[in-house]
């Protein structure tokens, strides 16, 4: 691994058009292989609104909750989690932006500098994570992070997917 400075951090209102420029810049094919189906990803506009509305809310109330990945000071990705049931659960997700910023090693570090704001500020009892079986980057990720694997199993899991096996990760306590 590159020697980098890593470090995380809350969304701001700068990095909304990051996010959505990865999302709308991103090939059918590498939509595909995170188990993404191109034509279900919400319009720049839809992205854009979600994320705004995001910032808004207390933490209580939000829908999905976005930490930003950095390297050197410099936004890299982002780490997010919806489906939050407030003091209970979430899902989260897992996207560096660039691709010559992947399999460098630095997903490990930075998922578990997010941990601590999702468990904290959502007041979090477990995390769940639910890959696309087939893209191995973040499978092998949250094994190292310290998630148990629960089960595979084949489903569609969020608006934006096909139907496809994922394997079901959990996290019940931060990582030492």
């Amino acid at each position: 691994m590159d020697s980098y400075t890593l470090s995380v951090r809350e969304i701001q209102e700068p990095d909304i058009i990051r996010i959505v420029n990865y999302w709308m810049a991103a090939s059918p094919a590498y939509l595909l292989s995170m188990g993404a189906d191109p034509d279900k990803v919400p319009s720049r506009e839809q992205f854009t609104a979600m994320l705004s509305e995001q910032l808004s809310l207390p933490y209580p109330e939000k829908k999905s909750y976005c930490i930003i990945w950095e390297a050197d000071g410099s936004a890299i990705g982002h780490c997010n989690v919806n489906k939050i049931n407030f003091g209970e659960s979430a899902y989260m997700h897992l996207h560096l932006w660039d691709g010559s910023t992947r399999q460098q090693g630095r997903g490990v570090a930075l998922v578990k500098m997010a941990l601590p704001y999702f468990f904290n500020n959502l007041q979090l009892k477990r995390l769940y994570c639910e890959p696309y079986a087939l893209n191995p980057a973040p499978n092998k990720t949250l094994a190292k992070v310290g998630f148990t694997l629960i089960r595979e199993y084949v489903t569609t899991p969020g608006a934006i997917n096909f139907e496809q096996p994922v394997k079901l990760w959990e996290l019940t306590q931060l990582p030492v």
